[in-house]
């Protein structure tokens, strides 16, 4: 078993508070282990069934979107926008991998929207990842606010400022240079400028 799926097990594992629920979680842990089209059906199910719990949800697509099942990307991107961070952390890794092309588009609503700026972390963090169209222009809208707004949010600053150098994109120079004068960013922002410049011109 993966990694990242021992440590949502593990982290599942401890919320569970009564017997049932133990139970419940061993036979839905037995579908994902069982990889055939039959338990990836039942996983389905746990989806959209009527009073699930969020751990089953979140279990099953999990388990669905890191084989490339479609099927699990509206609860995927649900669990992006999260208040909890360790979910938020779990479904970007999942959606990276489930290669929906909904996923950068969805991802750069996530970032960019202003009502939201406390959980854009992993939506930003995934369109690096991605590397999709919509990565620089949703990385750069987001920091372009965040520079003129009242409270910087530096933390999700930083994460614009350091995901822009790493997509490495000429077209992102103007807003980094803008963030170079702030010192919570200027050793961030002047590393991203310098692979920006760098970078291959289309």
């Amino acid at each position: 078993m993966e990694d990242d799926f021992r440590a949502l097990v593990d982290r599942v594992r401890a919320s569970l508070t009564s017997p049932a629920e133990v139970a419940a979680y061993r036979a839905l842990l037995a579908l994902v282990r069982e990889r055939t089209p039959a338990a990836r059906e039942e996983l389905a199910r746990v989806l959209v069934a009527p009073e699930q719990p969020l751990w089953a949800r979140e279990t099953a697509a999990y388990a669905l979107g890191t084989i490339g099942d479609r099927r699990a990307f509206e609860t995927l991107i649900l669990m992006l926008n999260y208040r909890d961070p360790v979910r938020c952390a779990t479904a970007a890794r999942a959606l990276a991998r489930l290669g929906d092309p909904r996923t950068a588009r969805a991802a750069a609503a996530l970032a960019t929207n202003p009502v939201r700026v406390h959980y854009a972390l992993h939506p930003i963090r995934l369109l690096v990842e991605l590397r999709a169209p919509e990565s620089v222009p949703a990385l750069a809208e987001t920091l372009e606010r965040l520079l003129a707004a009242r409270e910087h949010h530096w933390s999700i600053a930083r994460a614009c400022v350091e995901g822009l150098g790493a997509l490495g994109d000429p077209r992102a120079i103007p807003v980094l240079t803008k963030a170079s004068a702030y010192p919570q960013l200027t050793a961030a922002a002047v590393a991203a400028i310098a692979r920006a410049e760098t970078a291959p011109r289309s």
